[in-house]
């Protein structure tokens, strides 16, 4: 959506070059950590391992396909290669912002799913549900992308001076399209994954309201009346409620990265005379990509059963110096599984 100027400032552009490189070293070690703890836990089939494994996937289109090409763009000031890399470039951008954004909300609908609407998710078994949250995300994500093979092109800004360009039949059309896709891309998920999340809060509330009615109307029974049903209700809700917290840190992270980019990407659309080559609004709009680097963090950090893989990974041990840590994570991934 952006496109770089053919009068640059150079301190500024070392600024960006600078930004984005920090940025992609950051996006592909997190993903890239995190991604490999997940496919080697994959036979523990937990739904939430594979949504964090596609939105980790989701996030590393981001870093290869949106902020290493800018990157190589900023670095040369303009954009190196044929009409069809830029048409190719610009659809990839695009899908890497629509995927990770979609992959929260399935993530965040699924939760909403298995929480309020249980027995239905029985019924439809775990495994369908994650396949059909899944699908759709990448789905739309492909289709909703498209516009940019056709909005964008090799075009001549300057005599002799050529870029990847974007080009609108009409005036309105720039003011339009970055709108369509402020609400595409921001506003419609945040609006759904907020719904979301107030109903799963008052699903969560209302169930420990009714498990701690229950637990009072319980006292007056004798020992052997109080079994262990309760006590196996409890470990869920705090897991569920665990997973909860997790969405919600990484929805508001989320918000907090893309809210000043779109925020950005309006007031250059919609003034007729917006700084774009100043340099906070310039680096705001590439900050966005920083909520690509953090996910895999937010997730380990919630996950008591990818954690200590992590650290291993990270302290570069071998698979057999992990062998007395297992009995422990596969203890851990046990309270994992009730986030399914």
């Amino acid at each position: 959506m952006n496109v770089t100027g053919w009068q640059r400032d150079a301190l500024l552009a070392v600024a960006e070059v600078v930004v984005l490189a920090v940025i992609l070293v950051m996006a592909l070690l997190g993903n890239g950590l995190v991604l490999v703890v997940l496919l080697r836990r994959r036979r523990h089939h937990n739904p939430l391992h594979l949504f964090m494994l596609n939105l980790c996937l989701a996030d590393l289109v981001v870093a290869l396909f949106q902020v290493l090409p800018q990157l190589v763009w900023d670095a040369k000031g303009r954009f190196p290669g044929p009409d069809f890399l830029c048409r190719l470039v610009k659809y990839l951008q695009v899908l890497g912002m629509f995927a990770s954004s979609y992959m929260i909300v399935a993530m965040t609908v699924d939760r909403h799913y298995a929480i309020c609407c249980p027995l239905q998710a029985h019924r439809s078994g775990a495994t369908q549900r994650w396949n059909t949250f899944i699908l759709l995300a990448w789905g739309l994500s492909l289709l909703l992308s498209l516009p940019q093979v056709f909005i964008f092109s090799r075009s001549e800004v300057a005599p002799g001076v050529y870029e990847c360009w974007g080009n609108f039949a009409e005036s309105w059309g720039l003011k339009a399209y970055v709108t369509w896709m402020t609400l595409a891309v921001f506003i419609l998920p945040v609006v759904i994954i907020t719904v979301c999340q107030v109903r799963i809060f008052k699903e969560i509330h209302n169930n420990l309201y009714l498990k701690s009615e229950h637990r009072l109307s319980r006292t007056s029974l004798p020992p052997s009346g109080r079994d262990t049903p309760t006590a196996r209700g409890g470990e869920v809700s705090a897991a569920m409620s665990k997973t909860v917290r997790m969405t919600l840190v990484i929805v508001l992270v989320y918000s907090l990265c893309w809210a000043p980019f779109f925020s950005v990407q309006l007031w250059a659309a919609w003034d007729p005379d917006p700084p774009q080559n100043g340099a906070v609004f310039t680096l705001l709009m590439l900050l966005a990509s920083l909520n690509s680097c953090t996910n895999p963090w937010i997730y380990s950090a919630f996950s008591s059963s990818v954690s200590p893989e992590l650290r291993l990974l990270l302290l570069c041990r071998r698979h057999t110096q992990r062998r007395g840590s297992n009995m422990q994570t596969d203890t851990q991934h046990t309270s994992d599984k009730a986030l399914a």
